[in-house]
């Protein structure tokens, strides 16, 4: 190829990276041939042709939409972040404040009522909690190779479920719950080592996978922490 600036033979094209090399040391050739550039005409996949200047302009409008665009959704997130943060900030308050783990489990189902949901429910592994008899709280327990099928079935090697549970799987994490549509279900602890939280829900389309799990996320890792006032680790 020959060098920027120098003469092409006769019947020789310039390529696309000659060309832009071209232009970008000479940055004043749009000033010096502005009378040309006006009539140049560039491929419209509607119009057929169009000046290069409506070109240009055509770009520069599809670049502020698309920046409109994103500043939208970032706006948006920030505001779904900010509720997200409040919601978690009341419900802490709230579980906090109460004065036994009966009290702090009832509080933890009436927030998913509010919200429009069935219940919430906790159900702790066995081996990793002591609440064995006499607890009051047995019902709680979870056997973890019991819950191993459903694990590998619905999670995977994921933390959340977000969809439909079968009548076996029902009958073990929720044998009290009845006309269960859809779970949101997640491992509690760091590794998910500690049981499971279940949202539940009468609408069978209300969970769905692709949802986001960012408040499951956070509850999943708060509530073992409150549990621990309560009921001892093993």
């Amino acid at each position: 190829m020959k060098n920027v600036g120098e003469q092409q033979a006769p019947g020789e094209l310039m390529d696309d990276r000659a060309v832009s090399d071209f232009l970008l040391q000479n940055p004043d050739f749009f000033i010096r041939n502005a009378r040309q550039v006006e009539q140049m005409l560039v491929p419209h996949p509607v119009r057929g042709t169009v000046s290069l200047v409506e070109w240009q302009l055509a770009r520069q409008r599809n670049h502020i939409t698309q920046l409109e665009e994103e500043i939208t959704l970032l706006m948006e997130q920030a505001s779904a972040n900010q509720q997200l943060f409040g919601r978690l900030l009341s419900l802490q308050a709230r579980l906090s404040s109460a004065d036994s783990l009966h009290d702090m489990l009832n509080r933890l189902h009436r927030w998913a009522r509010e919200l429009g949901l069935a219940g919430a429910n906790v159900r702790l592994f066995s081996e990793k909690w002591r609440i064995g008899a006499p607890s009051d709280f047995t019902q709680l327990a979870l056997s973890r190779p019991a819950f191993e099928a459903v694990r590998i079935q619905r999670l995977g090697k994921q933390q959340h479920y977000l969809g439909n549970l079968n009548g076996p799987e029902l009958l073990l994490l929720l044998p009290q719950a009845k006309a269960i549509g859809s779970v949101a279900m997640s491992l509690m602890g760091e590794q998910g080592e500690l049981g499971v939280l279940i949202f539940s829900s009468r609408d069978s389309q209300h969970y769905q996978s692709g949802m986001g799990t960012v408040l499951l996320q956070h509850l999943s890792l708060m509530l073992p922490e409150l549990l621990t006032r309560w009921i001892e680790r093993a």
